[in-house]
């Protein structure tokens, strides 16, 4: 995995991409530099303050032991659950869990940064919406530790997750209110257009109260954008939703 691997260490006067993913880690830690891939004094000194933070020797250079611990939270967030009795939807959740427990969020510029990429097979930039990509992850993260199919195909397109849920017979039609039943945790829910074939975002469904569900969605925020920029937990309400059921 890209991001969980260092290239060469990294210390002043370096410039590159391993630099950059340094840098963005480092402010995600807590210790904001600019990510522009030059290794200069500030980034050198945040490096140092982190090192200390840490308990790590000092040096300003990033070896293997300072990389494992800028990338921990990732680690931790890609680190395999054993399923035990849980349903796939119940696996699903907990994966999501582990992941919102790391707080992914964007670094940069719009839809950019190493969880960005993580999620997103790489891509990153204002024209890749992280959505979709996030869900998606999670779901293969939970289909593989219990050694079963994807139950739709994977996309990092919104719209193509509806459609592969029409063609599985795993959709879910959101304006019955009847359909609520059969939505259990684990599915995923996509916001509703006024076109019944487009939606602007999907998210992990939780658990259920009322007229409310709790979710868990990337690329999302406290307002409850879908362009937003992190992995967060929210309360939304039934309307304009459908799902699809895993």
């Amino acid at each position: 995995m890209q991001e969980l691997t260092l290239e060469r260490q990294t210390k002043l006067g370096r410039r590159g991409k391993g630099v950059r993913r340094v840098q963005e880690w480092l402010t995600l830690q807590g210790f904001a530099v600019k990510p522009d891939g030059k290794f200069g004094a500030a980034t050198h000194r945040a490096l140092k303050r982190f090192q200390n933070r840490k308990g790590l020797p000092a040096t300003g250079i990033v070896d293997s032991a300072t990389f494992e611990q800028l990338v921990a939270p990732m680690r931790a967030a890609v680190k395999p659950i054993k399923p035990g009795r849980r349903t796939l939807g119940q696996q699903v959740v907990a994966y999501a869990r582990q992941h919102l427990k790391q707080a992914p969020r964007e670094v940069g510029l719009p839809n950019s940064g190493p969880w960005v990429r993580l999620y997103m097979n790489g891509n990153e930039g204002p024209i890749f919406p992280w959505c979709a990509g996030f869900v998606c992850f999670v779901l293969r993260q939970a289909t593989e530790s219990m050694g079963v199919a994807m139950p739709i195909a994977q996309s990092f397109g919104v719209d193509e997750l509806g459609f592969s849920a029409r063609a599985n017979d795993r959709f879910i039609e959101g304006s019955k209110a009847r359909n609520r039943r059969r939505v259990k945790p684990g599915s995923l829910f996509l916001s509703a257009k006024p076109d019944p074939d487009d939606w602007s975002h999907v998210g992990i469904f939780v658990s259920a109260s009322g007229d409310t569900f709790t979710s868990i969605e990337g690329n999302t925020n406290d307002e409850g954008s879908f362009e937003g920029f992190e992995v967060c937990t929210r309360t939304r309400d039934w309307s304009m939703k459908d799902f699809i059921r895993i």
